[in-house]
Parts: C-alpha cells; structure tokens; sequence
C-alpha cells in the first residue's frame, strides 16, 4: 500500500498507457492523403503508384450507362433536371441532350422499343468520343 493515500492496484498506471500507445498506432495507420496499405498500415516506400484496378469500369462506358439511365426517364417524365443533380459532367449532358433529341425522333417514327435500342446505341457511341482522348479537356465541368 502506498503511504498517505488510497491503496494503489497492481497495473493501474497501465490502462493510460496503453491508450495512448493505441492512439499512437492507430494515427499512424495511414498516410497524411488517407490512403493505407489495404491493412491498415502505411504504404512502403516501394509501394506502387494509385493505378485504377485493371477491373475498373472505363469512363466512357460509366458515361454511357449513367447517359442512358437519364434518357431513359427524360423520354419518360418528360423534363430534364439540373446536370450537377443528375451527376453529370458538362459534357455528359451534352450528350445527354443529343441521345434524348434522336430517341424523341425515334420513339415517334419506329416506337418505344426502337427509341430504347437508340438510346444505347447512341450513348455508347457519344460517351466513347467524349471519352475518346482519355477524357474530357475542356476544363473540370466538361
């Protein structure tokens, strides 16, 4: 028993310790830009450059499904919505615009069905010349 105070219990200055050797092992677990090394730990420094899975969508095939998702419910609803709330780019509304002017066209002259093969047609089209050069170059909203 320690003298002049309460009784102290075997590894009670332990508990503080191991908090902060926690805390301590926990902040260093990843890099100051968030990444880690997929187990929690820093990445080495032989570590390779962030390269996109080679099972990783291509982007203009991401455009165009996202393209042909909204045609599909502007030629439906009617109206378009704002670009950004659609998460589009410039760009892909440009797209967009055109994909659903043609199945308009389309849907009236050979019906619904024929307007739906357009869709896909056309977007994957649009998007892969969008897309043609590795992506947009006309500025972050293009």
């Amino acid at each position: 028993m320690a003298t002049g105070g309460a009784p102290r219990r075997p590894g009670a200055a332990l508990g503080p310790t191991l908090l902060i050797g926690v805390l301590v092992t926990g902040c260093a677990a990843g890099t100051t830009d968030g990444r880690t090394d997929g187990r929690g730990g820093s990445p080495s420094a032989s570590a390779t450059p962030h390269r996109p899975s080679p099972s990783a969508t291509p982007p203009e095939a991401l455009c165009a499904r996202i393209v042909a998702h909204w045609a599909r419910e502007v030629l439906d609803g009617g109206t378009y919505g704002d670009y950004q709330s659609m998460g589009l780019s410039n760009g892909q509304y440009d797209v967009l615009r055109a994909v659903v002017d043609a199945a308009r066209a389309e849907k009236e002259r050979a019906g619904p069905t024929a307007a739906e093969r357009l869709i896909v047609r056309r977007a994957r089209a649009d998007c892969r010349e969008l897309y043609r050069s590795g992506g947009p170059g006309g500025g972050p909203w293009s």
